[in-house]
């Protein structure tokens, strides 16, 4: 544990060994596979394994992200004892999209993320051999995570949330956006076409990502889209927003069905999702003392 925080210390002074270095070595260990999810969509997943742990993370990324972008936070978890799982949720990543255009973030039902990580769970976590399984969830992994563990408890021994996606930053009043998306859903050009303000996936300067404040993470992941163009997702349809903003509604009407310990997450920054949602989730009665903890990242 000593070495492994004086690596965290020093690494951003040498990222690029680092990648080029352990890391490159680390991820050349994967074992990629697939199971087919809801709709018979393919959904992709790696895995990194030891016999000698008896523990594991299930890493649920956020919109858009792929399992390529987790490799330095599975080479830390697995060297601190973990095995590590990570999916590619349907329509993103290395998984089967759903639309013709494969930039468009979209998925028919949100439960169908649920019902993949549902089935990923019974398939690969569930037989395993370990003795503690736990969650690590971002963004739209969070609210995913979130609604199994509510339809599941007792299945995880403890979900870790960073910005998780209880609810959507909209900049016009809410209001004027269900009426918008109600319309859109109406009309199916629309419905399953990109939200306003939003295209088909493009490298922004790093100035003015909303992302990150690591520069040298923010260019290694434009990397990855580089060499890898299938993997890019722009932005999402409006159904998708519909669904989500649904999904975070049931995330909060349904937090009293599961127990788990949780540890949420926030940046003092954000500006994608609603940390309002993260408040009222800690707040709700049955959320209330250690069953529930939150820490806001200070500048981040």
């Amino acid at each position: 544990m000593f070495q492994q925080q004086k690596d965290w210390e020093t690494r951003e002074n040498a990222f690029a060994a680092f990648t080029m270095g352990p890391l490159t070595d680390f991820w050349r260990q994967r074992d990629e596979a697939e199971f087919t999810g809801v709709d018979d969509i393919p959904v992709r997943f790696v895995r990194f394994r030891a016999q000698h742990h008896d523990r594991v993370v299930v890493i649920c990324p956020g919109r858009i992200e792929s399992y390529v972008k987790y490799a330095e936070l599975a080479y830390d978890l697995f060297h601190l004892g973990f095995d590590v799982l990570i999916i590619d949720h349907r329509g993103q990543g290395r998984s089967g999209r759903l639309l013709a255009d494969p930039h468009l973030g979209h998925v028919n039902r949100f439960n169908d993320y649920v019902d993949d990580l549902a089935a990923f769970w019974q398939q690969e976590v569930q037989p395993g051999p370990w003795r503690k399984r736990y969650i690590l969830a971002h963004s739209m992994g969070g609210a995913i995570s979130t609604l199994f563990l509510q339809r599941h408890p007792g299945v995880c021994d403890a979900i870790a949330l960073t910005a998780p996606m209880f609810g959507i930053v909209i900049r016009m009043p809410s209001f004027l956006a269900r009426q918008i998306l109600n319309w859109a859903e109406a009309h199916p050009r629309f419905r399953d076409g990109y939200a306003i303000g939003t295209g088909r996936w493009r490298a922004l300067p790093f100035a003015i990502n909303v992302l990150t404040h690591s520069r040298q993470r923010y260019r290694r992941n434009l990397r990855f889209y580089a060499d890898d163009p299938t993997i890019r997702v722009g932005g999402p349809t409006y159904h998708w927003v519909r669904e989500s903003i649904l999904a975070g509604e049931q995330v909060l009407a349904g937090a009293g069905d599961d127990a788990t310990p949780t540890l949420l997450l926030q940046a003092e920054e954000e500006r994608v999702v609603d940390n309002r949602m993260h408040d009222r989730f800690c707040e709700l009665p049955h959320r209330r003392g250690p069953s529930c903890r939150r820490r806001t990242a200070v500048g981040n």
